[in-house]
């Protein structure tokens, strides 16, 4: 098993993010959106040592195109993860790593991550109650990933559903 890694957040992430976003914006030949989405997207927050990037594409040709330009750059593809319309790379770079996922325009996972994300940068509070969560699970799972994921699964719930209302609330002023 991996031990799960989590360390401190750097400032570096955003900077390191844009530089990502430039270099795989070239790879993709035009994605509709490049986010950076996870924990290091969210200032203040512990993170494993990768960066989470969500590319939105036009077309499903699209993402295919793009799978072999984005191997012969060094990402390794994992396939459509979870069966949620996301193709899945990792690229290990340093000071810390890439996990890229492609999906189309309107796709729900991509769509939660950005509402869990921005929720969490509006709410401090959330943020640090995530980052306990997200420590308290790495040292008990004890390298076990499927227990770490699954335990955090009614907290993320639970965000989701309060920046969906809190995001309704606002539209409907």
């Amino acid at each position: 098993m991996r031990t799960i890694e989590l360390v401190d957040y750097d400032p570096l992430w955003a900077t390191l993010f844009e530089e990502r976003r430039a270099r795989i914006a070239g790879l993709l030949d035009h994605p509709a959106e490049i986010h950076h989405i996870g924990s290091t997207a969210v200032p203040g927050l512990c993170a494993k040592p990768k960066l989470d990037i969500d590319a939105v594409m036009e077309s499903q040709t699209a993402i295919v195109d793009a799978t072999g330009r984005l191997e012969d750059d060094g990402y390794a593809f994992h396939g459509n993860l979870g069966d949620a319309g996301r193709w899945a790379f990792t690229k290990d770079e340093t000071p810390y790593g890439t996990r890229l996922y492609l999906c189309l325009t309107g796709n729900p996972a991509h769509a939660d991550r950005i509402l869990f994300r921005d929720y969490l940068r509006r709410h401090p509070e959330a943020a640090a109650a995530y980052a306990l969560l997200k420590q308290r699970l790495a040292t008990e799972s004890k390298g076990d990933w499927d227990h770490y994921t699954g335990a955090k699964t009614d907290f993320v719930a639970d965000i989701l559903d309060k920046a969906r209302m809190e995001n309704s609330d606002i539209t409907n002023r």
